[in-house]
């Protein structure tokens, strides 16, 4: 919450529209002041630290990973997991205050919607006529801190300092002060690995050049002129949300429904605690190999966990937002086409399975380990005889 919903809309946005990269256009070079990395980092934590300000917009996010083999298939919602790998997202968001915002996710023939207002919260599925009244008020100081997951520095100078250092010896960091994004002057810091074994060629985070608050993240790929991820805003004002943004009244013959903060807190919570059980038990056992961008994650794991895995995620999606009975078979229709488009690779250590994206490979050996990096196949190969 510290970041605020500018920051966490940056960050996690999912739904699903068309496709291509979040580029808006340059309409003359924009004149900012000179800025270091380090300066640049240090005036974002500022920004941060200080709260998030009234503001909307419209945020998209696109992937375009080159997973092969991907079957059609709906999902819930009518988003399905390969969306996740490929295609594009899009998020409205209003923010007039801690407990005054508005999210909304456009569907093809739908859109569902979070409104918040003081003590009057609704969700709203227009694909199924249902609005959804959350008793009990929004509170942002309700949510968890972490602050032992922040650097020791304290400044924001000193965190940025930190930051750098650490990424100095296997990142190249470049500054620009030529963007625009989402019609607003912006810096671009970029970040590239040294290590010629990562896929990743360059992350650009764009930072807007009034406000810091990021605009825009983009991944590269190698040899690729387009992001294979990207996220940002297509458009974005940072004055006051109108009044009526975080008005509701269920329409005409709507189904309206009640349900308690604390009650959706509760469900929130068996969901999230069921899920770290299950990241336990693959953390058990697991093990990297290298650092920073070549890191190489060995996981205890088998093609026979992968698909025990995907069969109980089908079974247990119940309904979908459509009404529709979730299809047990999709995820595991999922898993059998990644497992039919890998390439078999062998070595000293035995042999196994690849899959390479344009970000990720993944290597399953048949003596039950799942190594998984951003790095070329070859390099898998490598690490999986260490």
């Amino acid at each position: 919450m510290r970041w605020g919903v500018p920051v966490a809309a940056v960050a996690v946005v999912a739904g699903a529209i068309g496709a291509g990269p979040v580029i808006a256009a340059v309409q003359g070079d924009p004149v900012l002041p000179e800025r270091t990395a380090g300066q640049l980092l240090a005036d974002a934590l500022k920004a941060a630290e200080s709260g998030p300000r009234p503001m909307s917009g419209t945020v998209l996010q696109t992937a375009s990973l080159g997973v092969p083999g991907l079957p059609q298939v709906s999902g819930m919602g009518g988003t399905s997991p390969a969306t996740l790998l490929t295609g594009s997202h899009e998020l409205k968001v209003w923010y007039g205050g801690e407990t005054k915002f508005r999210l909304a996710l456009p569907g093809r023939m739908s859109e569902t919607d979070l409104i918040v207002n003081g003590d009057q919260a609704w969700l709203w599925e227009s694909d199924s006529s249902t609005a959804t009244r959350i008793k009990g008020s929004v509170k942002t100081e309700d949510a968890p801190d972490h602050p032992e997951a922040l650097p020791t520095a304290t400044t924001p100078q000193q965190i940025a300092e930190e930051v750098l250092r650490q990424a100095d010896a296997d990142t190249a960091v470049g500054v620009s002060s030529s963007e625009k994004v989402a019609g607003r002057d912006a810096y671009q810091l970029t970040l590239a690995p040294k290590d010629a074994s990562s896929l990743v060629k360059e992350v650009k985070l764009a930072l807007d050049g009034e406000t810091f608050v990021p605009l825009r993240v983009q991944v590269y790929a190698k040899s690729a002129a387009e992001p294979a991820f990207e996220v940002g805003f297509t458009s974005v004002s940072f004055t006051p949300p109108a009044a009526e943004n975080f008005t509701f009244t269920p329409p005409a013959g709507a189904t309206v429904k009640e349900q308690s903060l604390d009650e959706l807190a509760k469900d929130a919570k068996a969901g999230m605690e069921a899920r770290q059980e299950e990241n336990a038990e693959l953390a058990d056992g697991m093990r990297t190999v290298g650092k920073g961008w070549t890191t190489v994650a060995v996981i205890p794991f088998s093609e026979e966990d992968l698909k025990a895995q995907t069969q109980g995620q089908g079974q247990g999606q119940g309904q979908g937002q459509d009404g529709q009975e979730a299809r047990p078979g999709e995820t595991t229709a999922l898993a059998d086409a990644l497992l039919e488009s890998a390439a078999p690779v062998s070595g000293p250590w035995g042999s196994g399975k690849v899959i390479r994206t344009k970000l990720v490979s993944a290597l399953l050996t048949d003596d039950g380990r799942l190594l998984v990096g951003a790095v070329t196949p070859e390099k898998l190969v490598e690490v999986a005889g260490r």
